[in-house]
């Protein structure tokens, strides 16, 4: 691959194929976690080169647990990505976040329990900040971007990952509701931290799908409801991510890309040369 893509994009296999984008080819890197959801879609958009993953895999085979996303994230590092745009479906937890809106959240819960969650162990402590787990700056621009193509948007708000593939039960709704959540989803922890740990800028497109089952005077959430809504609303995210492309130029500096500087917490000497060695790409620059 000539040069790094610009932007990753993370999300349904619809995302990548649409007008405008050309040049297109697959990649299928090797990572020490095993293989990423679906081969990476390369193109050039807007003159740029921009990276694409069915999180899900092709034809949506992956439940949220099963998707590999150590190697997802480790795969876009290694073709050099520090910016990736999360494209995910959720639930709102608020009267005002409604089905068809779109949001960029500011905060993240973890509440799943089955997940690898670091990249790091086997001799590598590392203890990475994420108070603020989605990049301020690029979810600042994708906000704009948003907004711009007439879509209500919203910016702010917190949403929990639960683990799935189920939806929630009512007492289940009503609890991350009164633990002040906005939005439920089953895919951005640990997809938000692993990118951290990889010095990647990260930030969600959250399209609302439906309220959950809390609404009184709405329909439980279902898969038909969700199918809809995303159908409606590829057409915005594929708008948004041209847009939001010819925008970007190379990338400007950002506390995310140095999340490792102070994170490390064994003495370089103790580190396995195995570990060094599996983990080279992500800590390299501070063990030279």
């Amino acid at each position: 691959m000539d040069k790094k893509p610009v932007l990753a994009v993370i999300g349904g296999s619809g995302l990548y194929d649409f007008a405008g984008l050309t040049d297109v080819e697959k990649v299928e890197p090797e990572t020490p976690f095993g293989k990423p959801s679906a081969p990476i879609m390369v193109g050039t958009l807007a003159g740029k080169r921009v990276a694409f993953l069915a999180r899900h895999g092709i034809g949506h085979t992956l439940s949220p647990t099963e998707v590999n996303y150590r190697a997802n994230i480790y795969a876009l590092k290694s073709l050099g990505v520090d910016r990736i745009i999360s494209v995910s479906a959720c639930g709102s937890l608020r009267e005002d976040f409604a089905p068809g809106h779109i949001v960029i959240p500011s905060q993240l819960f973890d509440y799943t329990n089955q997940r690898k969650r670091t990249f790091f162990g086997e001799g590598l402590v590392v203890h990475v900040s994420v108070a603020d787990p989605f990049c301020p700056n690029l979810s600042s621009t994708l906000y704009n971007v948003v907004s711009s193509t007439g879509t209500i948007t919203h910016m702010g708000g917190s949403m929990i990952t639960i683990e799935g593939p189920r939806f929630s039960t009512k007492a289940e709704s009503n609890t991350y509701q009164t633990w002040g959540m906005s939005l439920v989803g089953m895919t951005t922890s640990p997809e938000a931290f692993l990118a951290r740990e990889a010095e990647i800028c990260y930030a969600v497109m959250a399209h609302v799908t439906d309220y959950d089952v809390w609404h009184q005077s709405e329909e439980a959430v279902s898969v038909d409801m969700v199918i809809k809504t995303l159908h409606k609303n590829t057409e915005i995210a594929q708008k948004t991510i041209t847009t939001l492309v010819a925008q970007l130029g190379d990338s400007e500096p950002c506390s995310c890309q140095n999340a490792l500087e102070t994170a490390i917490i064994t003495r370089r000497e103790a580190i396995p040369a195995e570990t060094k060695k599996k983990l080279q790409l992500l800590v390299k620059k501070y063990l030279e």
